[in-house]
């Protein structure tokens, strides 16, 4: 089993870098392979809805991570997501990211368990996290919780890791995700039916 881990961050091994690594750590511990991969720093462009990823070839943007990423996904059976807070929202590199990866490749996160993780000084992280949230749940993926909401505090690495609850939070998010993938693993059961998707449109 794997997780793959995205660190939305501009700094590669900055405060969302710390507390990603502590999550990957424990699930390591708990057997479980982890792959963490950083969204870097040149320009990641948004969706732009010209609907060209539906021929089934991947979004047609190619000069950024976003393609490799889907087809990591489709090998891995968890994610977490990590973000710094800029005005008390995540990162634009990471939204830029999910959205073209989830609409561009959503099959490939479906019905996987997720989870999303927030670092800043101060304030904003529960914002952060709770935008990161709604990509499991459009996407009918388990949303995996810890003692406390998914966040650490510090303005730099190292105060990261001297925010002590926080970093027992990572861990204890680490153990809840290898629980429920080898849980899913030890059930073996079918993916639930799925029906004809429906779309209602208010405006008439």
């Amino acid at each position: 089993m794997k997780v793959l881990l995205i660190n939305g961050s501009s700094h590669e091994h900055g405060c969302t870098a710390t507390a990603l690594a502590e999550v990957a750590r424990e699930l390591e511990a708990q057997g479980i392979e982890t792959s963490i991969r950083w969204l870097g720093v040149k320009p990641i462009r948004d969706c732009v809805a010209c609907g060209g990823c539906k021929n089934g070839g991947g979004c047609v943007f190619r000069d950024d991570p976003v393609n490799a990423l889907v087809e990591e996904a489709r090998n891995s059976d968890g994610f977490v997501f990590g973000t710094p807070v800029y005005y008390a929202h995540p990162s634009g590199r990471i939204l830029c990211a999910l959205d073209r990866m989830f609409y561009s490749g959503g099959s490939a996160f479906a019905l996987k368990p997720g989870a999303a993780i927030a670092s800043a000084r101060r304030a904003g992280t529960t914002a952060s996290v709770d935008v990161l949230n709604k990509y499991f749940t459009i996407n009918q993926m388990p949303v995996v919780s810890s003692g406390y909401w998914n966040v650490v505090h510090g303005n730099s690495p190292e105060e990261v890791v001297r925010d002590l609850e926080g970093m027992q939070i990572m861990r204890t998010l680490g153990r809840n995700m290898a629980w429920l993938l080898k849980s899913i693993r030890k059930a073996d059961l079918p993916r639930p039916e799925q029906e004809a998707r429906v779309r209602t449109n208010f405006i008439r």
